[in-house]
């Protein structure tokens, strides 16, 4: 990727100006971690990845890594995610000429594995199936007329979209169930659920959010190009559609009504109603099962349900304004948050112990932090 030499050094001197004043904040003696963690977080205002380590002396940003083609525009990483094996990082970037593009990383060296993709309008929330073949990446469309979106399929080993298959409109939140046989993704601008067969690359089965009549929709849509799309006032405007640990449960995201809806994938039926704080916007499932994380972006703040009781059991402010995305350590103790920020102010990653509820280490970013992926864990001798 040819990138102007000044632009390099601009975007370098701001990662080290956020990074070099920064001393790690420390965790609480009790609750050290016994392990050392790795996440990835974009920095969307800035053209920035960054690889965070946490461990027992707190957070530290290891590298920040420069990303986008243009010297004259912000590209803008926003999604991220990793492969089961840790090889790869799967990422997008938002803005492009005119449309963003997915790009894919070899992790450790950080380095670029092949060319990146043009995708649809927006490329926003990605998924990778459990094999990592496949990398699924809704469009959100953030900036384009009301009018259905998609969903791209993208042949990772050679970063070739297979597929491109219209949904709704702002279409978000896309994740693939722990089998890999479905995908799912939410449409904010139609109060939808929808559900893609990874293997024929087709809309399997949609599920109305709106508060009226929640429920069960038809599978097929008009998606012709011309379509007229007549705007419904949504209830639930969903962000994020979050498989459970098992994958017996969808968890949905709803931005606007303040509440995450629970579905039943079997039945395909409403089972619960979880009341939020305001503005849940991401979701994860630990993966025992246990528990889901909720970040409120409107809120600046993390929430935590137990899924056995469906009660809350924790919610405190991020340490900065407009929280965004969550990451789960795979042996379910730390929950990695990120959080835009606003304006100049740095974006932030927060390590919160999913054990004792509390925030034990914050580190600043790029401005406008955004997607955020979980790499690697290992023991300290």
């Amino acid at each position: 990727m040819m990138v102007a030499p000044y632009r390099v050094f601009n975007l370098a001197a701001l990662a080290v100006a956020l990074v070099a004043p920064l001393s790690a904040q420390s965790a609480p003696a009790a609750s050290r971690p016994t392990h050392d963690y790795w996440v990835y977080v974009g920095a969307e205002s800035a053209d920035l990845i960054h690889r965070v380590r946490f461990g027992p002396a707190g957070a530290v940003v290891e590298r920040s890594i420069t990303v986008g083609e243009s010297a004259v525009e912000t590209e803008g990483p926003h999604g991220l995610q990793i492969s089961r094996d840790g090889q790869y990082l799967h990422m997008t970037t938002g803005h492009g000429a005119p449309d963003g593009k997915y790009w894919k990383y070899a992790l450790g060296p950080d380095t670029l594995a092949g060319r990146g993709t043009f995708l649809g309008y927006f490329p926003a929330s990605v998924d990778v199936t459990p094999d990592g073949l496949y990398a699924f990446v809704v469009n959100f469309n953030l900036h384009g007329e009301m009018k259905p979106s998609s969903v791209s399929v993208v042949y990772t080993p050679t970063n070739t979209e297979v597929s491109r298959i219209t949904t709704c409109v702002m279409p978000h939140g896309s994740r693939v169930d722990p089998g890999g046989t479905h995908q799912y993704s939410t449409c904010m601008m139609d109060d939808q659920l929808v559900e893609i067969d990874t293997r024929s690359f087709d809309v399997n089965r949609r599920f109305g959010l709106g508060k009226s009549k929640p429920g069960p929709l038809p599978r097929a849509a008009d998606t012709s190009e011309h379509a007229r799309h007549t705007m419904v006032p949504v209830t639930c405007s969903p962000t994020w559609a979050q498989p459970s640990a098992d994958g017996r449960k969808i968890f949905v995201a709803c931005n606007k009504a303040d509440e995450i809806l629970e579905i039943d994938r079997a039945g395909w039926t409403l089972t619960r109603r979880f009341v939020t704080g305001r503005g849940p916007y991401n979701l994860a499932v630990t993966p025992d099962g246990k528990l889901l994380v909720v970040t409120l972006k409107q809120g600046g703040a993390v929430q935590v349900f137990d899924l056995a009781t469906g009660q809350s059991v924790m919610n405190q402010k991020s340490s900065t304004t407009v929280t965004h995305g969550v990451a789960i350590s795979p042996d379910s103790r730390y929950a990695f948050v990120s959080s835009e920020g606003v304006g100049a102010q740095p974006g932030k990653v927060d390590v919160w112990d999913l054990q004792t509820f509390a925030r034990v280490a914050s580190v600043n970013v790029g401005q406008q932090a955004s997607g955020i992926a979980f790499w690697k864990m290992q023991a300290i001798p």
